[in-house]
């Protein structure tokens, strides 16, 4: 077992501070020594140190009520880098950039078509305005490989081709990552949605696309080959599951509730996850009323109790996983 060095227990009390300052806002030196347990002297040195590296800045003065001077406020310097996450469908690529406080900066939207790499050089760009962005993080149909972050075989955005990660890199000139896009929902749903406080839970995702995100211990699990919760391929009753639940007009909530909990069945019988969350169009559209009848008919059909709840993010749930990931990646590299 190693020991902490002192540089280690400095990275790893500034870290702390960091995350307190982007979880809450900014606090003063005395509301930091509460929440991190850190001596008077720690706490003063961290904040010189972090001032010094352009991570911290002043920004007011606490009304708190007590003899003297009011305390200094500090914060962290939102605008020290910048990320986008990317929401790339058949139709329409959407783009949302924000600080590294998770502040929304720029939005921009377009029609696709043409080459995929300057349409999305260009809305990048629209979105950005004179921001540098650190991190590019775009959701899409498909399965992502993990070993190459491609994608394993071709989906139906128009204009995909083999190797545009990596042209997109080239062009871009910043770390970008390709993810599942409802991989990415689920980390959204997880995050800031009815998921939230969940370890294990299952997004079973009813959309222009039909698919499913898998989160267990808190994390998404992509499979060996980038594969795991691809329900739409599932036979059901003699079709593939994503032509059973894609299109439901006409069809009662009734029967589309029994269809449903026929794909949550799956994952049920496997993972036993716990919690099956509906997102999607057609998923969130049916609300509590929907999430109640998939979880009746998921009674009748596994012992294992499930429960089941409609999507609660706000939003474009893809593009907040896009930007919640991009997130993670740039404040561990700027923050360490």
């Amino acid at each position: 077992m190693k020991t902490a060095t002192p540089a280690m227990a400095r990275a790893i009390n500034d870290r702390l501070a960091l995350d307190l300052l982007l979880e809450r806002g900014p606090l003063t030196a005395p509301q930091l020594r509460t929440l991190t347990g850190l001596s008077r002297p720690t706490v003063s040195d961290l904040i010189e140190r972090l001032m010094e590296g352009g991570l911290v800045e002043v920004t007011g003065e606490s009304g708190e009520d007590r003899r003297g001077p009011n305390a200094r406020l500090y914060g962290v310097v939102a605008g020290r880098a910048h990320v986008a996450g990317v929401d790339l469908r058949r139709e329409t690529v959407n783009v949302t950039v924000a600080d590294i406080s998770g502040r929304v900066v720029g939005s921009a939207t377009r029609a696709v078509g043409g080459d995929l790499v300057d349409l999305v050089e260009g809305v990048l760009a629209e979105a950005a305005g004179e921001r540098v962005l650190d991190t590019v993080v775009i959701g899409a149909p498909g399965l992502v490989a993990p070993r190459d972050g491609e994608l394993v075989s071709s989906n139906d955005v128009p204009g995909w081709r083999a190797g545009l990660v990596t042209s997109w890199r080239e062009r871009l000139g910043v770390p970008v990552i390709l993810e599942n896009e409802v991989n990415l929902a689920a980390i959204a749903e997880l995050r800031t949605g009815t998921a939230r406080g969940s370890e294990d839970f299952v997004l079973l995702w009813v959309d222009d696309g039909v698919g499913a995100a898998v989160v267990l211990g808190g994390r998404v699990r992509r499979g060996a080959s980038g594969g795991a919760g691809e329900i739409g391929f599932l036979e059901v009753d003699g079709t593939a599951f994503c032509n059973l639940v894609s299109d439901v007009r006409g069809l009662g909530l009734t029967e589309f509730a029994a269809r449903v909990a026929k794909g949550a069945f799956a994952f049920v019988t496997l993972l036993d996850p716990g919690l099956v969350v509906l997102g999607g169009e057609s998923g969130r559209a049916g609300g509590d009323e929907l999430a109640a009848e998939v979880a009746a008919r998921l009674r009748v059909l596994s012992p294992a109790p499930t429960e089941v709840r409609a999507s609660t993010v706000a939003g474009n749930a893809v593009l907040q996983g896009a930007v919640l990931t991009a997130l993670d990646l740039t404040r561990d590299r700027v923050f360490g």
